[in-house]
């Protein structure tokens, strides 16, 4: 994605799984644009490295399905660095696998940290910028909400609602001075892809690309974007394809396989150990 001039000095932005990933080239990029930015992350010691390298104020602990921890590092971003101006709901998790191997506490996990976490903070960031009728939530979704992928049923589900909940709390609060907008990444090059081949003749995102669309989000709120462009429009052209057409494109894109039978385990057996641990 070609590189726009932004200036967001003056913004003071909040990043949800901020330590690695998308969350951290987000908080590397609009921190060099001019904003100021605050990261948390479950991961404390990633987190506090991360903050650190970037020279950030706010680097703490986050745990997105807790209320209270994400209320206390609101209240710590406001108290430090001032209004919250945006928040990006980036925290998630992508264990792959079939769905009847899946364990109840992987689903539940999966949905307390994609859906409830996105939930929760949109509506504590929304409680304080309504009252200054300025403010911004981006939430981070997937390509995959709307392509429903096999071997990532539960996940596809969950961005899914987020892309749902998203534009139904855009129109809510249309009139409240505060934006709603929904990132619908393809597959990315991050932990959450790794050990997996991705879209046959599609390439993946950079995690670069992903922050790029978000700093033009910040300048220029839209409900929706995708990303990468390519994907995004095959994405987008399912909904006025026939359903045999659209398994023919699955099938050509190696997409029965990807998540399933042509995992490589071993090369993802760290991320998944991390992902489906529960706490």
């Amino acid at each position: 994605m070609a590189r726009k001039t932004i200036d967001l000095r003056g913004e003071v932005v909040a990043i949800t799984g901020g330590a690695r990933g998308i969350g951290l080239a987000t908080a590397t990029r609009l921190t060099r644009l001019g904003a100021t930015v605050a990261i948390g992350d479950i991961d404390e010691p990633r987190v506090k490295a991360a903050g650190e390298d970037l020279g950030l104020t706010v680097h703490s602990r986050l745990d997105v399905t807790d209320p209270r921890s994400f209320e206390e590092f609101l209240d710590r971003v406001e108290r430090e660095l001032g209004p919250l101006d945006v928040l990006v709901n980036n925290a998630g998790i992508m264990p792959v696998g079939q769905l009847t191997d899946e364990p109840d506490e992987v689903t539940r996990r999966i949905l307390d940290i994609n859906v409830f976490g996105v939930i929760v903070g949109s509506r504590l960031a929304a409680r304080r910028m309504a009252p200054r009728r300025r403010g911004h939530v981006i939430n981070i979704a997937s390509l995959a909400g709307e392509t429903f992928l096999p071997g990532l049923a539960t996940y596809s589900g969950s961005k899914a609602a987020v892309v749902g909940f998203t534009e139904s709390a855009r129109r809510e609060l249309r009139r409240s001075g505060v934006c709603f907008s929904a990132v619908l990444p393809t597959f990315t090059d991050t932990e959450l892809s790794a050990g997996t081949p991705g879209t046959r003749g599609m390439r993946n995102a950079a995690p670069e690309d992903i922050a790029e669309a978000i700093a033009a989000l910040i300048t220029k709120p839209r409900p929706e974007v995708r990303v990468t462009r390519a994907a995004g429009l095959m994405s987008a052209s399912q909904r006025y394809l026939p359903r045999r057409v659209n398994d023919a494109v699955f099938r050509l894109g190696g997409m029965y396989e990807a998540f399933t039978s042509k995992v490589d385990t071993e090369h993802r057996r760290a991320y998944e150990e991390r992902a489906r641990a529960t706490r």
